[in-house]
């Protein structure tokens, strides 16, 4: 029995159990670690830049973290400003809305209940009506405990900030002695290796810009088609619309569809109908068609393999998954290249 090959195989299985170990105790702070390291990736060419003129690695560090937090924290405070202003017009709008919402339900029973072809099944309007207030009252009770979550979720909140920018400190000052320690420690070749740290930023870069840009084009023309239709506080709206963006597909599906049935139902026909085909017609096209393509352009990979990866990343790692699910994608293609590029006189062969 060669001892010398029983150690090394106890070395390799306690190496195995301790690295799991370690990953499953660090779990609960994957998110920050992820996006500190997706934005000190990102944000590295700058702090490459800064550092030759500053020639202070810890000051070149301080000052790319001052451009990030600038870049990530104005545009919220901005749109928290904007979302506190309009939220107070929709509160005191609230009126004329519960007005449009009763209208629609009264005529809406009314319809179901006398109409020649629903007359037959015996609609009472009395029991609708009572239906739809419980279930009103239902949605309210969940937006308050929605609210009141949001406030308690708050100090997490400002945990994860925390973690977040620290982490990022370390990633951005000592970033690359990170990966060549690790590229040091991975037997793939340092071509392969340099394929892998490629493909992570650049499809981590695209799916990012491509993301905001193709939410911003929707939040403004959610905005500007509110705004033609009516709709108060249309700045709200536009917002939302831009959150939900994040989500392919059906996203501002939740915003524009119930607006334009409301509209119909509360008589403002053409409004309704506008709201529904621009919605259907042009902002779920961007959506469903433009997201793959202008992501997929920007890291060369092909729109189908974009849609899937970024829906199985969002059901699987809830909002990160936008970008993890592509940047998953990515490497599973990087790997199947190396391994084409490794074997290539083999499959000839076959």
């Amino acid at each position: 029995m060669d001892f010398s090959r029983i150690k090394n195989y106890v070395f390799l299985i306690m190496l195995l159990l301790v690295t799991i170990y370690f990953l499953y105790l660090i779990t609960p702070f994957v998110y920050p670690i992820f996006w500190a390291a997706v934005i000190a990736a990102l944000f590295h060419p700058v702090f490459k830049r800064i550092d030759h003129f500053v020639n202070h690695r810890n000051l070149s560090t301080i000052i790319t973290l001052s451009l990030i937090a600038v870049i990530i924290i104005l545009p919220v405070v901005i749109l928290t400003v904007i979302l506190a202003n309009e939220a107070l017009s929709i509160y005191s709008s609230f009126g004329t809305i519960g007005h449009y919402l009763t209208e629609a339900l009264i005529k809406t029973s009314d319809f179901l209940e006398h109409n020649a072809l629903t007359a037959r099944l015996n609609i009472n309007s009395l029991v609708i009506n009572e239906n739809f207030s419980r279930i009103g009252g239902e949605l309210v009770t969940s937006l308050i405990g929605s609210a009141t979550s949001f406030i308690q979720n708050s100090l997490a909140f400002l945990a994860f900030l925390f973690l977040l920018f620290y982490t990022m400190f370390f990633f951005i000052r000592d970033g690359e002695q990170f990966l060549k320690k690790i590229f040091y420690l991975l037997p793939l070749g340092a071509h392969n290796e340099a394929l892998l740290y490629t493909n992570f930023t650049s499809t981590a870069s695209a799916t990012i810009r491509g993301t905001l840009f193709l939410g911003g084009l929707q939040g403004l023309m959610g905005g500007i088609l509110f705004a033609a239709c009516g709709i108060p506080s249309p700045a709200v709206w536009g917002i939302l619309m831009f959150v939900f963006s994040v989500i392919p597909a059906t996203g501002t599906f939740f915003v524009w569809l119930p607006a334009g049935i409301i509209m119909l139902f509360s008589g403002h026909l053409w409004q309704g109908v506008t709201i529904l085909l621009v919605g259907s017609l042009v902002i779920t096209m961007i959506d469903n068609f433009l997201r793959p393509i202008v992501i997929g352009k920007g890291i060369q990979m092909h729109p189908l393999i974009i849609l899937f990866s970024t829906l199985g990343g969002l059901l699987l790692f809830n909002i990160s998954g936008f970008v993890i699910g592509p940047i998953v994608a990515a490497l599973f293609l990087s790997f199947w290249q190396m391994y084409e590029s490794y074997y290539h006189a083999e499959l000839n062969k076959l």
